[in-house]
């Protein structure tokens, strides 16, 4: 059975080391975030020289991975390999290294922690070989967070670090970076560094370290177009058009494919208390008002329009029946669809 990421982290913390770890999926963050805590904290520093070896996939065959594996440590208790890019194994999928693979991981050293980072893809669930590494590994499935539970994983990301963030301030982090778990720590970790007490971030703080601009942002259109705003929702647009690179169309046709997805979710739910709502749809209670007004302004009629509009520009914008329109544009005329 698949592990957790922090189950498996809070495990490493407690020094409960297993023999063998298998990271895989789409998300890297979790992959990286197990991967360098086993090459930081498993052996003390100066054993690393003789019983710690990183390998890279694509120059590591399955037979050369396990004859380090089955090396005994150096004058030390344990050792560490690890594969990094595990997925360019070049002989992972032919059934001879299998074999091996399957023999190793039935009987592996117990001086030996193995580590296989494979990243950005997941093995053949059909074969014999990841159910065995899912019953006698400790495998990882690290997918991606969803984009209707980013909020609430950027505000536990906060509290693990022993700060807070208020709800609109997450949402604006979120929106506007996407579920792209390394670049959001990552620049949480510049800010931070300005901030060593715990302290309440708000949007204004996410506006002035990580340079997000709190009126003109992913997040703000979504609410203007909501509100049927016309004037605020085409200052941002205007805004995204001056500066293309920082605000990239295919993330704002998910954002709003999202947003009026939740609506369609709101008019199929009926009536309930706002709560139960906030459940139903996966946003933060603070913001149902916000989406049961959009509701009002978009019956459920319009948004089934509305999806057809947003399929509309993304074909355009790769080239189908896109004539000479540029980015913004189709990015001007499908706001204007979406508001009238």
């Amino acid at each position: 059975m698949a592990h957790s990421p922090d189950a498996v982290l809070k495990d490493l913390k407690a020094k409960k080391f297993a023999p063998i770890y298998f990271l895989e999926g789409e998300e890297p963050y979790y992959i990286d975030l197990i991967t360098d805590y086993i090459e930081k904290n498993a052996i003390p520093e100066h054993e690393k020289g003789f019983n710690q070896l990183v390998m890279y996939g694509k120059d590591s065959p399955i037979n050369l991975i396990l004859s380090n594996a089955r090396k005994f440590p150096m004058m030390a208790e344990r050792q560490v390999v690890i594969v990094k890019e595990a997925q360019s194994i070049p002989d992972m999928g032919k059934e001879d290294a299998q074999k091996l693979l399957l023999a190793y991981i039935s009987n592996p050293l117990p001086s030996t922690i193995l580590v296989f980072a494979h990243k950005h893809k997941k093995l053949d669930g059909r074969g014999a070989m990841k159910k065995e590494l899912d019953k006698k590994t400790v495998f990882v499935n690290s997918e991606k967070v969803k984009d209707w539970k980013l909020t609430e994983w950027v505000e536990g990301y906060f509290r693990g670090l022993g700060h807070q963030i208020e709800p609109k301030a997450a949402q604006l982090l979120s929106d506007s970076i996407g579920n792209n778990l390394e670049v959001i720590t990552n620049e949480v970790g510049k800010m931070l560094i300005n901030f060593p007490e715990p302290t309440k971030f708000t949007a204004e703080h996410i506006s002035k370290y990580i340079g997000i601009n709190k009126e003109y942002n992913n997040f703000e259109l979504s609410k203007a177009i909501g509100f049927r705003d016309v004037v605020k929702a085409n200052q941002i647009i205007q805004y995204f058009i001056q500066n293309p690179k920082a605000h990239p169309i295919i993330p704002i046709f998910s954002l709003l494919y999202n947003y009026f997805s939740k609506i369609a979710l709101i008019h199929r739910a009926g009536a309930m208390p706002d709560n139960q709502l906030a459940g139903t749809i996966g946003v933060n209670p603070y913001a149902i008002k916000e989406y049961s007004v959009a509701a009002r302004n978009y019956k459920l009629g319009k948004v089934i329009e509305v999806f057809a509009h947003i399929k509309e520009a993304d074909l355009r914008f790769k080239g189908v029946d896109s004539g000479s329109m540029e980015q913004g544009e189709i990015l001007r005329e499908l706001v204007y669809k979406i508001l009238h």
